[in-house]
């Protein structure tokens, strides 16, 4: 395929990745046919085909002759696909989607403390107290308090030194920034939490992964369970 075929292919997996974490097209919904996409994006049919293809691959659409092209459950989306979680945060992602993001962290944070206290190098160590100091500094305004937080996590990740986990990062920072949205909070991270991150730093600095898994299980117990409860609420106001 020449380079401004695919160059246009991704412009147009972009354009309706966006519309479908949007909305506008919703799942079971149909999109245009190649030949209307063709028109609609000025482009050829072989850049179509190949963006229907990249749709299809990260599981957002299915395709079969006589069916067309249909949005399909979310279930079968490719979450950790990095421009995926890229939409989600372009789209409307609402407190469900919020509870399940961070039944996810619920697994893996605390088991990535864990790995840290075990297998972190010196350099690792250095990262995450790099972050600790930018955390430090945000809660007196001479940081981004939102970007701070996040760097801790993936920080924490990395340490692991296991590549799935390491590979989970785009997820993490998807997670929290959405958390954030949720939250509206001008300071990410108040002086009891930033004390529990030096908690968990400290534990995984002193090689004590029990105690480290038992301390990131704590704050992530605790985040799902205000988001629990905003969730009941909202149910009992639309009851």
């Amino acid at each position: 395929m020449e380079p401004s075929h695919r160059n246009l292919a991704h412009q147009v997996v972009h354009e309706l990745g966006k519309k479908i974490m949007e909305g506008t097209y919703k799942v079971g919904d149909s999109l245009p046919s190649e030949a209307d996409l063709c028109t609609q994006f000025n482009i050829s049919r072989t850049a179509t085909r190949e963006a229907v293809k990249m749709l299809t691959a990260k599981g957002l659409i299915s395709s079969r002759p006589r069916q067309g092209i249909k949005v399909v459950d979310s279930k079968y989306w490719n979450l950790f696909d990095v421009d995926v979680l890229n939409w989600i945060l372009l789209g409307k992602p609402d407190l469900y989607l919020l509870r399940h993001f961070l039944q996810l962290r619920l697994a893996i944070e605390p088991e990535a403390a864990s790995l840290a206290a075990q297998f972190a190098q010196e350099s690792d160590i250095e990262n995450i107290e790099h972050a600790l100091v930018r955390m430090k500094n945000a809660t007196n305004g001479q940081d981004d308090t939102h970007e701070a937080d996040i760097d801790f996590h993936k920080s924490v990740l990395c340490a692991s030194n296991n590549p799935f986990f390491i590979q989970l990062n785009n997820f993490i920072e998807t997670a929290l920034k959405i958390n954030i949205r949720f939250t509206n909070r001008l300071v990410a991270v108040t002086v009891e939490e930033y004390q529990a991150h030096v908690d968990i730093f400290e534990l995984i600095k002193n090689k004590k992964p029990q105690e480290a898994f038992d301390a990131a299980l704590v704050t992530q117990k605790a985040t799902l369970a205000i988001v629990n409860k905003q969730i009941e609420v909202l149910e009992a106001e639309t009851a």
